[in-house]
């Protein structure tokens, strides 16, 4: 969780806000170009699911990625140089922040297409039901992907064929710039599962210990028993839905009620209760920074990629257009 902080942290700052979409003059240490959308404040999701996964289990992401791919093990500083469009990164630099992927470690990708991650990771799934494989998947999407087409086709193509998928509704209540609550018809995420015949748990996304603690149980029902589960954990995103946004949206006073429930201050707090010294504690957090920073170096560090890399792995029509 403090890995994920520091890293949307030092993202955001190497963005400088992403000023340059807005036509403002785009400062000279804005190593990123454009703006990027975090997942700062809903750290416990990301890590109390992919704390319960296997190396070779499967992971499909959404366009907030970043938090989920350091927590099924990607590596920050190819992380931090795809951000930057160094050759250093995931994809060469050519990606970016919403198309992270690191299939060493089952990282499948993040999508910046709301919901298309679903289908996604229903055809992994299917793909190691037919190899025979053990693994499962698990899928994150936010809350407004429960109002799009292919939440309720993979859904329903999960549950008819047994799939290995955890689905996981990653529910920060807004999808954009509109309170997804204005917007949704019926109980919600958890509900619309369970009309399908898919087994949901709703649980706080803000309190690592239980989502950790709900995802073992869903897992290991998975592992014995096949089929999909559901997990909709329920956080906040306490930034705006790009780092240029404002969040001018919100209800005055919304943000500071929820940055009391912030998942880093109730996880260290839970920690100190238990015995766990504020030393020990500083110290991860130290360390954890440290890593950060130096990705940030290596990626300002790092060649940009080559103009001729602009030809490479792309698709030929059949037309000889492509070398």
């Amino acid at each position: 969780m403090l890995l994920i902080r520091a890293f949307e942290d030092a993202a955001e700052a190497a963005s400088r806000g992403g000023v340059a979409v807005l036509g403002a003059k785009l400062a000279a240490d804005a190593w990123v170009r454009g703006p990027l959308h975090l997942s700062t404040g809903q750290e416990a999701v990301a890590a109390g699911v992919c704390a319960n996964l296997r190396r070779d289990d499967l992971l499909t992401s959404t366009h907030r990625g970043h938090g989920h791919t350091l927590a099924k093990g990607g590596d920050p500083a190819r992380m931090m140089c795809e951000l930057f469009g160094r050759a250093e990164g995931y994809n060469g630099g050519r990606g970016g922040s919403m198309h992270l992927a690191d299939f060493s470690v089952g990282m499948l990708g993040a999508n910046g297409v709301v919901a298309a991650g679903i289908p996604i990771a229903c055809g992994a799934a299917h793909a190691i039901r037919l190899r025979g494989g053990t693994q499962l998947v698990a899928c994150f999407f936010g809350d407004g992907a429960i109002n799009r087409g292919p939440f309720l086709e993979g859904l329903n193509w999960a549950r008819v064929f047994a799939l290995p998928v955890l689905f996981v509704c990653e529910d920060n209540r807004y999808s954009a710039t509109t309170a997804t609550a204005s917007v949704t018809a019926g109980e919600g995420a958890a509900k619309r599962a369970e009309a399908l015949g898919i087994a949901a748990t709703t649980v706080d996304g803000n309190d690592v210990e239980a989502v950790h603690g709900v995802t073992a149980k869903l897992i290991a029902d998975m592992r014995e028993s096949g089929g999909p589960r559901f997990l909709h954990a329920i956080t906040y995103r306490v930034k705006g839905h790009v780092s240029v946004d404002p969040a001018r949206y919100r209800a005055q006073g919304e943000l500071d009620v929820a940055l009391e429930g912030d998942p880093l201050a109730r996880a260290e707090a839970r920690l100190l209760a238990l015995g766990v010294g504020r030393a020990e504690i500083e110290r991860a957090r130290s360390e954890a920074l440290e890593v950060i920073q130096e990705a940030v170096a290596r990626a300002k560090a790092a060649p940009s990629p080559a103009g001729a890399d602009a030809y490479r792995e792309v698709q030929d029509t059949g037309a000889g257009a492509w070398s």
